[in-house]
């Protein structure tokens, strides 16, 4: 599993780099987006009309977690437990490179990986004792994905197929000589939390929490592995993914090696498409390796829960991680597998990467 923690403990640049360079700027956000899901109406006057690029998702019970019979889902996936969420709006498809261009066209808003580095506040959260590395490598930048040119017999080595490039941003997705030129309708990425949470700001929404996220992608799917039932055949015409050995050659078997263009594949029952694959996408919930387990324990059903109170996770004690869903072009069958819809990942929110992106969702008037 590409657990973007790990990365932290590759080589100086990369373990600096993925920690990112922003001063924690998005505290207040997160204290605002939680009072915004306190106040949310139950049910949606149903004379509102739908936002453009929009659906309703319906007030709905579920389970969260790995359905039974998962072989390949992971213990933080697990206990699967009973969930109700309210009725929302959501995004159709991820956010895309056109309509972030109208948000910083409108704002003059930098991205993370845009910033001058501040590495009096970047080692706060990196091991005492970490040396400062050269002025030529503090620059601002993100993590790009590079294939390998042999087989890799340690898929724990993420060293293997990232590399950290300066200049890299949602701008230049694959590095300074990139462009979006053309790519509009392509999913934004390089996006870190704060990032995100400015968008939703903007535009009048906010992030989904992780259980809005999941029952979204299930749709009336109720214990499928995937939000097309269990049928692994089908990959190619619903997500893109990585098809063949990772990371050296991708047979593109869905149509593309990398990011592809929002709505290329066969939406779900709810009308959402890119809900497994292409970018993994922001949630607002902290992760926690023991929040399943406790909601589990009570159990009842969790009315619109919003995830743990507080992060936690003993593999990495030096920064906060919020929880990603989606998986992306880089999951496999032989990695990840995470285009399953109980997949789930916990990053860094000051971590942007190629393949990172989000979507929003929307409540009209909440109270």
């Amino acid at each position: 599993m590409h657990r973007t923690q790990n990365l932290r403990m590759l080589p100086i640049i990369i373990s600096v780099f993925i920690i990112g360079s922003c001063k924690n700027k998005n505290d207040h956000s997160i204290q605002g987006n939680e009072k915004v899901l306190e106040g949310e109406k139950k049910n949606i006057d149903s004379s509102i009309s739908t936002p453009e690029g929009m659906v309703w998702i319906p007030r709905g019970e579920f389970k969260q977690g790995a359905v039974h019979g998962d072989t390949m889902a992971m213990m933080h996936e697990k206990p699967a437990h009973k969930v109700e969420v309210d009725g929302f709006y959501m995004d159709v498809h991820e956010v895309t490179n056109k309509q972030f261009s109208k948000f910083v066209g409108e704002t003059g808003y930098i991205t993370v990986a845009e910033r001058k580095i501040d590495w009096e506040e970047m080692k706060k959260q990196l091991p005492p004792g970490t040396l400062k590395p050269h002025d030529s490598i503090l620059q601002p930048g993100s993590l790009v994905f590079k294939k390998s040119k042999s087989r890799v017999p340690n898929l724990y080595d993420y060293s293997q197929w990232w590399e950290w490039k300066i200049g890299a941003n949602w701008k230049h997705p694959n590095g300074p000589e990139s462009s979006i030129e053309e790519k509009e309708s392509y999913p934004v990425v390089h996006i870190a939390y704060e990032d995100a949470q400015a968008y939703c700001k903007w535009a009048g929404r906010r992030l989904p929490t992780e259980a809005e996220w999941e029952y979204a992608a299930r749709a009336k799917n109720s214990d499928g592995k995937f939000f097309w039932g269990d049928d692994i055949k089908q990959l190619s015409s619903h997500a893109n993914s990585w098809e063949g050995e990772f990371p050296v050659e991708n047979t593109q078997k869905d149509g593309f090696e990398r990011r592809a263009p929002v709505m290329s594949y066969l939406k779900n029952d709810f009308g959402l498409y890119d809900m497994a694959g292409n970018v993994w996408e922001w949630t607002s919930d902290w992760y926690n390796t023991e929040y399943y387990k406790m909601l589990a324990s009570s159990g009842q059903t969790t009315k619109n829960p919003r995830g743990a109170k507080i992060a936690f996770n003993s593999n990495n004690p030096y920064v906060q991680e919020k929880v990603i869903k989606g998986g992306s072009f880089l999951c496999s069958a032989s990695y990840c597998a995470s285009y399953r819809i109980s997949a789930r990942m916990a990053t860094s929110p000051d971590s942007g990467m190629e393949h990172l992106g989000f979507r929003t969702v929307y409540i009209p008037n909440p109270n």
